[in-house]
């Protein structure tokens, strides 16, 4: 049966592309990004085909032109989301989805990610980064996970491992480490590859 996965990030900027590029490399997964906001171009998809060029692409269901939440982008498009069009792609292979952002994101003033992460029944892998507040904001995100009863598969940490921010986390949260993906000075496809190779497969 073939795996779809949901990568969700505890905040912004968390590594979610990077980890999503390892996944598709190292589950041979498609991948896909239904909302992208801003850098329309440099998206994450491109980013995700430069790093694995054998990967498959989906196209985005929304392409909003400003880096910020896709519901305040979407109003200076003069659009509004509407969650109904956003769609798994047809596959075969195994398939990796990237969210915009973290799960409370706001697709519109009255439906946010981690809504349509419910709807959609699928496990999802979390992204955690090392700064201050992170173990505030990737606690809560496994508590909303929990709650709202979405499987999670695992975490992937990313950044200069602290270990105190580590061992609180998976103390607390008794969640399995998918990966650990260290501070690197450039993402490349041998960086991608190394890392897909240390996988711990789900």
């Amino acid at each position: 049966m073939n795996q779809k996965i949901i990568v969700a990030g505890i905040s912004t900027d968390t590594g979610k592309t990077v980890a999503s590029a390892i996944l598709t490399k190292a589950l041979r997964a498609d991948y896909w990004k239904p909302v992208q906001a801003g850098d329309l171009d440099n998206t994450d998809s491109h980013k995700v085909k430069r790093w694995n060029p054998q990967v498959v692409i989906h196209q985005e269901v929304y392409r909003l032109n400003h880096p910020m939440s896709p519901h305040a982008a979407a109003n200076l498009d003069e659009i509004q989301i509407d969650d109904s069009n956003i769609v798994l792609p047809e596959t075969s292979n195994n398939l990796i989805i990237e969210l915009a952002g973290g799960l409370m994101v706001p697709l519109r003033t009255d439906y946010l990610m981690v809504d349509w992460v419910a709807k959609s029944g699928l496990p999802v892998i979390l992204v955690s980064n090392y700064y201050l507040g992170s173990i505030n904001h990737t606690l809560l995100s496994l508590y909303l996970l929990k709650q709202r009863g979405i499987p999670l598969l695992g975490i992937i940490f990313n950044g200069k491992k602290v270990e105190s921010t580590y061992d609180v986390v998976m103390r607390r949260s008794g969640a399995k480490c998918l990966l650990e993906i260290d501070q690197e000075e450039s993402i490349n496809q041998e960086v991608v590859d190394k890392y897909a190779r240390q996988m711990t497969l789900v």
